[in-house]
Parts: C-alpha cells; sequence; structure tokens
C-alpha cells in the first residue's frame, strides 16, 4: 500500500532541531561567509553529510532541511562575490545548460501533472535542492586543487559514517537517530542487519559508500594521500558491507569493473558497441526481456530484485501514460509499484519523457566531457588515471540508478561529482596544447629522452 504523503505534503509539523545540530548549522553558515571561496567546501560537506535530513526548520509550512538553509547561505555567498570570485569553473558548461532544463523541465512538468498548491511548493522544494545545490558546489569547486580537497573532505566524512554504521551492527543503535528525525535502530530485512547511518535508507547509505570508491583511488597518484585513499577505501567498503544491500553492491562492483577497464580505455568505442550489441542478441533469444536479468540477480538474499523488474517492465508497458507529462497513477500498475526504487523511472512517471532524456544527456555530457579531457592529456598518465577515476564513479552512480532513487543527501554526493568534473574539464581546456605537451614530457622523463634525440638528429 502506498504511504500518505510520499508524493507531497506531510512531513514534520513543526521545527525539529537538536541543540547540537542548530549549532553545526550555525557554524557551518557563518564559515562560508567568512573563508576564502576554496575552502567553503570543507564546512558545506560536512555539514550536508553529517546533519540527519529529518532535521528541518518549518517555517509557514514549508520544511527547510539543514541542506536547504545552507544552499541559500551559499548562494547569497555566490551573489555577493565579486569580479573573478564570482565565476564557475570553466563558464557555463554545456552540463551545467542540461542540468538547468533538466531541473525546471522536472518542476514544470510535476507541477502541471498535479496542478494543487501543495505540488509547487514540493517542486519548490526540490527545485531549491536540485538547482541550488548544483550551483552551489559548482561555485564551492572551482579548481582541481579544491577537487582534491572534496574528495578528502569524502574521506573523513565517509570514516565518521562507516565508524557510524559497524556501530549500528554492533549495537543496534543508530547515533544519528538520537538527534532526531530519522531511524534510532537499523532496519532488519529477512534476519539481515542493514545499517542506515546518516541516510533516510539503507540502500542509499551503500550507494554513497561505493560511489565514493573511485573518486578516493583519484588519489593515489599524490604519494601525499596514499595513506588517506587506504582509509577510504576501507571506509567505503565497510559502508557497503553494512548496508548490506544488492544495490550497493552491484555499484561498488560498477566502479572497480571501470577502473579495471583502465588499459582497454583506447578501446572503449569498441567494448560499448560490443555491450549493445551483446544486450540486443540476448533481448531476441532470452525467453524474457533483456531487463529481466535483473530479477535473476540477489546478492544478498534480502534483495527485491523482482520488484526492479517489474518497474521497468511497467514503467516499458505503459510509455504512452508517462510519456508527455508523467503519470499520477503508476501506483496501479502493479504491487508496490508506488516505491520507485529506480532514478530512471521516477523521472520518467514523474516528469515525463522530456525529463528523463536530460537526465541522461547529463550522464552522457559527463562522460562525453571526461573522455575529451582524459585524450587532451595524453601522455600525462597521472592526469589521466584522474579523469578516468571520475568515468568510473560515473558509471557507479549509474549502475546504482537502477537500484533506487536519491532521495536525500545522497544526490548531493552526484552534484559534487558533476562539480568536480566540470572543475577537471575546464583546467584542460584552460592550458594550452603545448603546455601540455611540455608538462608530460617532463613527467616522463624517456620520453622527453626520445623526445631531446629526435630533435637532435633532425
Amino acid at each position: 500500500m502506498e504511504p500518505k504523503n510520499i508524493r507531497f505534503g506531510g512531513g514534520a509539523s513543526g521545527t525539529l532541531l537538536h541543540p547540537l545540530v542548530a549549532v553545526a548549522l550555525l557554524v557551518a553558515i557563518v564559515l562560508i561567509f567568512m573563508l576564502p571561496r576554496r575552502r567553503i567546501i570543507l564546512p558545506l560537506l560536512l555539514a550536508i553529510f553529517l546533519i540527519p535530513q529529518g532535521q528541518v526548520v518549518v517555517l509557514a509550512g514549508v520544511h527547510f532541511t539543514a541542506a536547504k538553509i545552507l544552499f541559500i547561505a551559499g548562494l547569497i555567498r555566490w551573489a555577493i562575490s565579486k569580479g573573478p570570485e564570482r565565476s564557475l569553473a570553466g563558464g557555463f558548461s554545456s552540463i551545467d545548460r542540461v542540468f538547468v532544463a533538466f531541473a525546471i523541465c522536472n518542476f514544470a512538468i510535476f507541477s502541471l501533472q498535479w496542478m494543487e498548491s501543495g505540488a509547487v511548493i514540493k517542486s519548490l522544494g526540490d527545485l531549491l535542492n536540485i538547482l541550488g545545490g548544483y550551483f552551489v558546489l559548482r561555485f564551492a569547486i572551482p579548481d582541481m586543487e579544491t577537487a582534491r580537497m572534496a574528495v578528502r573532505t569524502f574521506i573523513f566524512i565517509a570514516l565518521i559514517m562507516a565508524a557510524c554504521m559497524i556501530n549500528e551492527h554492533l549495537s543496534h543503535i543508530n547515533v544519528f537517530g538520537l538527534l532526531g528525525g530519522g531511524r534510532s535502530a537499523p532496519e532488519v530485512r529477512d534476519g539481515l542487519i542493514r545499517a542506515n547511518g546518516v541516510f533516510e535508507h539503507s540502500i542509499l547509505a551503500g550507494c554513497f559508500g561505493a560511489t565514493l570508491l573511485p573518486l578516493f583511488l583519484s588519489l593515489w597518484t599524490d604519494k601525499r594521500y596514499r595513506f588517506i585513499t587506504v582509509v577510504g577505501l576501507v571506509a567505503s567498503t565497510c559502508i557497503v558491507i553494512t548496508a548490506n544491500g544488492s544495490t550497493a553492491s552491484l555499484a561498488y562492483a560498477a566502479g572497480i569493473l571501470g577502473l579495471c577497464l583502465w588499459p582497454l580505455r583506447k578501446q572503449m568505442r569498441l567494448i560499448r558497441w560490443g555491450l549493445a550489441i551483446t544486450l540486443i542478441l540476448l533481448h531476441i533469444f532470452m525467453h524474457g526481456p533483456v531487463w529481466s536479468l535483473i530479477n535473476k540477480i540477489d546478492l544478498t538474499g534480502a534483495s527485491s530484485n523482482y520488484h526492479r523488474y517489474m518497474l521497468i517492465d511497467n514503467c516499458i508497458r505503459h510509455f504512452f501514460d508517462w510519456w508527455l507529462l508523467g503519470a499520477k497513477n503508476y501506483n496501479s500498475w502493479g504491487f508496490d509499484m508506488w516505491d520507485l526504487s529506480n532514478q530512471y523511472v521516477a523521472y520518467a512517471v514523474t516528469g515525463g519523457l522530456l525529463t528523463l532524456a536530460f537526465f541522461i544527456a547529463i550522464i552522457s555530457r559527463s562522460f562525453g566531457g571526461i573522455g575529451k579531457a582524459r585524450k587532451a592529456v595524453q601522455p600525462d598518465r597521472k592526469q589521466e588515471w584522474q579523469l578516468w577515476c571520475l568515468g568510473s564513479a560515473v558509471f557507479a552512480h549509474v549502475v546504482a540508478y537502477f537500484g533506487i532513487g536519491y532521495f536525500d543527501q545522497t544526490q548531493f554526493a552526484w552534484f559534487a561529482l558533476l562539480a568536480i568534473i566540470c572543475a577537471a574539464v575546464s583546467e584542460v581546456t584552460r592550458v594550452p596544447p603545448a603546455k601540455r605537451l611540455s608538462k608530460a614530457l617532463i613527467a616522463y622523463p624517456l620520453a622527453h629522452a626520445m623526445a631531446s634525440g629526435c630533435v637532435q638528429n633532425d
């Protein structure tokens, strides 16, 4: 049965703000205004990912989570900045343009679909989270030095989260739930404990840890950060294990698979075509549709794999119900179809085909930008590896989206990754090709020696 107010409305009837959270939030806001631009990412990420979503300030019936309050502060800081400090890394990129189109389309179609004030208020809140969160993170990550600082901050957050989630398994107490507004005890499914940490659901917690693993490995090329990289990898793994979900495990495996394809990075076009052809052949020769393969994946023994399969199957079968303005009655398509545990299906049935297309375009532009940047920095393997890790992180999110729709802080980890990608791509495009080649030759003495020899022979 569909819970009441799951689409819009509901929530806390009054302000729920623990004194410790109030102090932490106030300190974070002060730091956002006082710190240099390249340092505000630290309090921003720490406050977003360590304050439970259930901690809210209610004003005139409107719910302001800690993240919304932080984004409003960040937008004000961006607005009052002057000169070059106001500019985004690489300017208004193609990813930015598609992202804005996606956010506005999602807002407009959901509001038109319901034509109710509650739906508009809910959509405006989502728009603040999506557009505000994305552009505040874009503003806060102006270059790759700051991006690496953001990754190190995520390692610290993952370490805290891993410790708390291990404690959930041992003591059956969620320390974040003690603040109020969230689970005070872990979820138990089929006898398996599934820790939540600060997140709304164990799957989201697991996906947070899984999708960070490739980002952490991007620091490996810098010897100064190898120890904290190992710490991050251990924390990420512990989060996935304690979350105990197939979706997180698959995202974790996808990130590792992406990293393992590093030796084949110049053959990715062939690999993509091979994968596409394989899926088509499977669809032709299998007894069921190719997406029914999801029904066969159960890594924990307590997965809702059949539900994920039916979500995709019903979405495809009811295409003409949702393609224009989404569908209001998708909960009638079958048992538990109200539970949109698939990000692609969620955007399709709530925002129509256009919203889904823009969302896929964001992913496509991200892969495309990373691919072009990687080719541009050749033969600098250090920079190539860092960009490859970003692509592997995107791939991990792509896989995670098949098993869950992000509806809490996890979406901001996705936005942070997009902001890091924009900073990385813009840094490559800022450096002239001749200068990039010079840096690469210096980085690789053998190549430098060979090039020098060629010049002398000429």
